[in-house]
């Protein structure tokens, strides 16, 4: 019998806190060009990355509203979850959109945090979204 590793297709969802799910929607919906696709007020908010070749979402919760358990007659009983502080999220772009990203963002009132080149030449901006979480927008070569 042989034991292998059964397989993954890769990330479908990441999630990120904000307490101000109005101002989380703007930023990412209006900002950053996703498209929101499912929201419960006081929850959350569900915005669509990709649709091909697998789709990618980006998650942003009320960390009040989902670190209490569910009902026990939940029709979707998702366990607690949430986290405090700033998280991370990082998107891949095209290196050549990178400083196209940089002006957009910048026109937009969004102050850059870093903006620089990775020892194997990769380059990645850094800023906040309005729940202060740290986003990177990098060269998908940043991995290789």
């Amino acid at each position: 019998m042989t034991d292998r590793m059964p397989e993954l297709l890769g990330t479908l969802e990441t999630a990120l806190y904000a307490d101000d799910l109005d101002a989380a929607t703007a930023f990412w919906q209006d900002v950053m060009g996703l498209e929101a696709f499912q929201s419960v007020p006081g929850r959350h908010v569900f915005f669509r990355i990709t649709k091909q070749p697998r789709p990618q979402l980006l998650l942003v919760f009320r960390p009040d509203a989902t670190q209490r358990a569910p009902e026990p007659d939940a029709r979707l009983p998702v366990p607690p979850h949430g986290a405090r502080g700033p998280g991370h999220f990082c998107l891949a772009v095209p290196p050549d959109a990178l400083d196209r990203w940089r002006n957009h963002l910048t026109g937009r009132g969004v102050a850059i945090e870093a903006d620089f080149r990775w020892p194997n030449g990769a380059r990645s901006i850094y800023f906040r979204d309005p729940a202060g979480n740290s986003i990177e927008l990098a060269d998908p070569a940043l991995w290789i």
